[in-house]
């Protein structure tokens, strides 16, 4: 096991961390983990280091739905619009807003542009939920060359086996697994 690090070039990215994904029944409560995402998010923001906030989103005739046959099909309609808000506390200026359709960041959208744009090597992850938009954002971001620390304090799932799977075995193999305290103090240091 290496020592944890941070880049000098670290974004700090957050998974659906949105009014509707908010409201799930999560493993750990969600009110938890926004209050994790919050501290993160002050304390990138006030290292002038960039802070990306990633929601899901669709238009309202649900015409960008992802398609396909699946046992078990996402959305058959475009949630109301409140469902892709962001809490007022997680916001703040100069922050990075990427909507995506799918469940990883990158598909479909400017992350990467964004991210490489401003010399970021490395990501901060968390959000909800581990096994689905964190862990395909990860994997993506893994993919794409950036230095990974996954944040466990400040992600859950709806599942706890689905959690523990990812965090026990997919994050450690892509990346460094931490706490918000960890990330914090290396921020400090």
């Amino acid at each position: 096991m290496s020592e944890l690090a941070l880049d000098k070039s670290t974004a700090l990215v957050l998974i659906d961390l949105q009014k509707g994904i908010l409201g799930l029944p999560t493993v750990t409560p969600a009110d938890e983990i926004l209050k994790k995402g919050v501290r993160l998010a002050e304390a990138f923001r006030a290292r002038n280091l960039p802070v990306v906030l990633v929601n899901v989103a669709w238009s309202p005739d649900g015409g960008d739905l992802p398609v396909g046959r699946a046992d078990l099909p996402g959305p058959q309609a475009a949630p109301p619009a409140e469902f892709s808000e962001f809490p007022e506390e997680l916001t703040g200026e100069g922050d990075i807003v990427i909507t995506k359709r799918h469940w990883g960041a990158f598909t479909g959208t400017e992350l990467d542009l964004q991210l490489r744009r401003r010399g970021i090597t490395q990501i901060v992850l968390g959000g909800i939920s581990t096994s689905i938009g964190v862990e395909s954002t990860a994997r993506t971001a893994w993919e794409h060359s950036y230095h990974l620390t996954l944040v466990e304090d400040a992600t859950t799932d709806t599942d706890a086996d689905a959690h523990a799977h990812t965090f026990d075995k997919i994050f450690p193999r892509i990346g460094q697994v931490a706490t918000t305290d960890d990330v914090v103090r290396l921020l400090d240091s």
